[in-house]
């Protein structure tokens, strides 16, 4: 239901722009574009909570042994600031079906496109790139892991980060330059497109969605 929809939009724009590679990068902006609200909210959300944690550990100090006190303060220390901690969750779970989707065009294009010309435009080349249905075997996936590990860390600049999460920040985009190198290099330029996007995205966010501070701090 999704993939077919975003196969006729690629189709559309490799018609307009006639090489596949461009259309791909032109893909990822649109793309990225229409997801930017759902994206920012994610974004605004996660940053609140990191704002949030020093806080958050504070009252789990204090009231260690207290659990209902404990919640009763988190929930009161939320809405003092305005925040909600679901909030960076309904925007991922809409954008999933649509990451998934996107994959599953780019992955095997031609299983969604019945266009008989675009069987051939998967096969061109683009920069130093042979054929994009075909893995690049080296530079790409390594774009993709380098550029993975610089947007996963800019978003949690300056949150309280737990030892697993940072484990992941490391392990994450070696895992992407893993895969890159059997994905179609279509698939992995999606990748790194949208992930220069997202980098390019968080850096210009405005500082307007942090946590709110109350007229008066509690103690």
């Amino acid at each position: 239901m999704i993939a077919k929809p975003l196969g006729m939009l690629l189709n559309f724009l490799y018609s307009l722009i006639g090489n596949y590679g461009i259309t791909i990068i032109a893909f990822t902006v649109v793309v990225k574009l229409v997801l930017l609200p759902l994206t920012i909210q994610q974004l605004k959300s996660t940053k609140q909570m990191a704002e949030l944690q020093p806080k958050l550990k504070a009252l789990q100090e204090k009231y260690k042994n207290d659990k209902e006190t404990l919640n009763i303060k988190t929930v009161e220390l939320y809405k003092e600031y305005k925040v909600n901690p679901l909030g960076g969750c309904l925007p991922l779970i809409i954008q999933l079906p649509i990451i998934f989707g996107l994959f599953a065009v780019l992955r095997e294009p031609t299983k969604y496109i019945s266009d008989p010309h675009f069987v051939q435009a998967v096969n061109e080349a683009f920069l130093w790139i042979p054929n994009l249905s075909k893995p690049d075997p080296i530079i790409l996936p390594v774009l993709a892991g380098i550029t993975t590990y610089f947007s996963m860390n800019t978003a949690s600049t300056g949150a309280a980060q737990n030892q697993s999460m940072k484990t992941m920040n490391m392990v994450f985009p070696v895992m992407i330059l893993w895969w890159g190198r059997s994905f179609p290099a279509g698939l992995t330029l999606y990748w790194v497109v949208s992930n220069i996007f997202q980098w390019v995205q968080q850096y210009l966010m405005p500082k307007a969605g942090t946590a709110g501070t109350p007229k008066e701090e509690s103690n």
